[in-house]
């Protein structure tokens, strides 16, 4: 996790100030740059599905500052669950969990559920803390297009769509997070990508025989 310096510093107050007035931000993290906004505000979400011309029937995922936080967009969280964010958060592992009523249908798409993670980027883990809120953590893209790992590359995409982009180099990353739906049974890898999927199933296997022995 990288420190912030003066300048993306203030660039990031701006952005909290952004945010707190319905605006949207570009921000880089640890995989990609991202597109975000209040995940609580309907209306800049709407905003945020014009921005990156997104089909209203595809969900947007969320990124959270920490694990507490899950109470505000999780209705439950599986065990196994658990048992990856201890293995992958902070990181680039997204789970698909149920969500909570006071979570904006719109994020969700009318799904019932919800996909989050725990970055490992000081920039949008700050940006979430000084928002009191979470945020919509899609890709600064239009849809169908690369995901953008350096700001130039979000200009030329987004141009003058979004309020600000905070330019923070390229992404360390650079791959999109992994998804993994833990609403059923056994877990499901939606979208392979920065965590292997290997290492996904192996950490299943390693959950499953600790059940095992306490059975």
């Amino acid at each position: 996790m990288i420190n912030l310096s003066r300048q993306i510093s203030l660039q990031v107050d701006r952005a909290i100030e952004i945010l707190k007035s319905g605006g949207v931000v570009v921000y880089p993290t640890d995989t990609v740059y991202g597109l975000g906004c209040n995940a609580l505000n309907s209306e800049s979400v709407e905003r945020i599905y014009r921005v990156k011309q997104r089909p209203s029937h595809q969900p947007l995922p969320v990124l959270l500052a920490d694990v507490p936080q899950l109470d505000v967009v999780a209705q439950s969280v599986p065990e196994i669950a658990r048992f990856l964010m201890s293995r992958f958060w902070p990181g680039g592992l997204t789970l698909v969990l149920p969500k909570t009523a006071s979570l904006p249908d719109i994020v969700t798409a009318g799904s019932g559920k919800v996909a989050v993670r725990i970055p490992s980027h000081v920039v949008p883990l700050t940006i979430i803390r000084g928002l009191a809120a979470p945020i919509i953590g899609t890709s600064a893209n239009i849809s169908d297009r690369p995901s953008p790992v350096a700001p130039e590359e979000v200009e030329q995409q987004l141009g003058d769509q979004v309020d600000l982009i905070i330019d923070a180099g390229r992404c360390p990353g650079g791959i999109e997070s992994t998804v993994v739906d833990v609403t059923l049974e056994t877990p499901v890898v939606l979208r392979a990508g920065i965590i292997p999927e290997g290492e996904i199933k192996r950490a299943c296997q390693e959950y499953a025989r600790e059940v095992s022995k306490c059975a």
